[in-house]
């Protein structure tokens, strides 16, 4: 692997699960791998478990971290050719790229979508820059319009806490105060067509994902009949595509609740987090024995450790 910028990266998607999960027993054992090399970790929107769990993946490897928020330090970055750069952005990413080439040995980037620019978004102008400009390998912290190692770790958990060899996986819109990217849900979506699962995506209608994502995965938008039966529910919140980065509906009745939950086959909840509570999901939900969302959090470890692992044995 000489970058990880999607999931179609990964060249053998069941057997990176396994190696993945076989790293838990032993996750320092491959410490001197990582020996001598440092990785970055680019920050231009906030974080909690991306941040941590990728530094302690690094770590785990043995290797050293350095992180930069772009957030409040370092100059504001230029990414478009051509431009007089007179106004208040002082660093051009050709250089900064080749600059931080030089002092690392991986770049991770983590860059959220405006959701102002579908073009622009969809070009995804912070990753493709570095990978144009860099030449260190890049990883995808989470894009404007994907999170493959969120997506990874979730593949991961369902693997752990699957009960039968084909499970029900649904994935759902929830209601939320602010305009979120799609990128998880994307991911997700693109992570559960490589697996062998039954899998449905419902949400109010208005708030269909990209069609060149979804595909042909079936889509139910009467959330209650697509709970029916399913062993895993995945929730998220994001915004219109369509009408692209708006709030269409902030219906309460599309929150996660015991009643909804009951109707599944004791279903796992699941989500990426943060979440925020009684507005997503109920506290009863999320406190209850079958919300994963920990176990979840705690494979994004584990995640990033496998991604690591295979771009720095390629790269050795």
């Amino acid at each position: 692997m000489n970058n990880f910028l999607k999931i179609s990266d990964i060249d053998n998607l069941k057997s990176t699960i396994k190696e993945a999960i076989d790293l838990k027993d032993n996750p320092r054992k491959f410490k001197k791998l990582g020996e001598n090399k440092t990785i970055v970790l680019l920050f231009f929107n906030a974080s909690l478990r991306t941040r941590l769990s990728t530094q302690k993946a690094a770590i785990n490897l043995g290797m050293d971290v350095v992180v930069m928020n772009f957030t409040n330090e370092g100059w504001q970055l230029e990414f478009e050719d051509g431009i007089v750069m007179n106004k208040n952005k002082s660093e051009h990413v050709k250089e900064a790229a080749k600059v931080i080439s030089q002092y690392c040995d991986i770049v991770a980037i983590r860059a959220f979508a405006s959701l102002t620019d579908k073009e622009k978004d969809e070009a995804e102008v912070v990753l493709n820059n570095f990978k144009k400009y860099a030449n260190i390998p890049v990883v995808n912290m989470e894009s404007a319009t994907g999170h493959p190692l969120q997506a990874l770790a979730d593949a991961i958990t369902i693997e752990e806490f699957k009960s039968t060899k084909k499970p029900k996986v649904v994935l759902s819109w929830a209601p939320h105060p602010k305009a979120l990217p799609h990128a998880v849900a994307n991911s997700f979506v693109e992570m559960m067509q490589l697996q062998d699962v039954n899998f449905v995506i419902t949400h109010p209608k208005g708030y269909e994902l990209n069609p060149k994502i979804t595909k042909n995965s079936a889509i139910e938008y009467n959330q209650e009949k697509a709970f029916e039966n399913a062993d895993f529910v995945y929730v998220k919140n994001w915004s219109s595509y369509k009408n692209y980065g708006k709030v269409l509906n902030t219906d309460s009745k599309w929150m996660i609740t015991a009643d909804k939950m009951k109707l599944t086959n004791k279903g796992k909840f699941m989500h990426c987090l943060p979440v925020r509570r009684n507005v997503i999901v109920t506290d009863e939900v999320m406190d209850s024995e079958n919300s994963i969302v920990i176990e979840q959090a705690n494979n994004r470890t584990y995640a990033a450790q496998i991604v690591l692992k295979k771009i720095l044995e390629q790269n050795d």
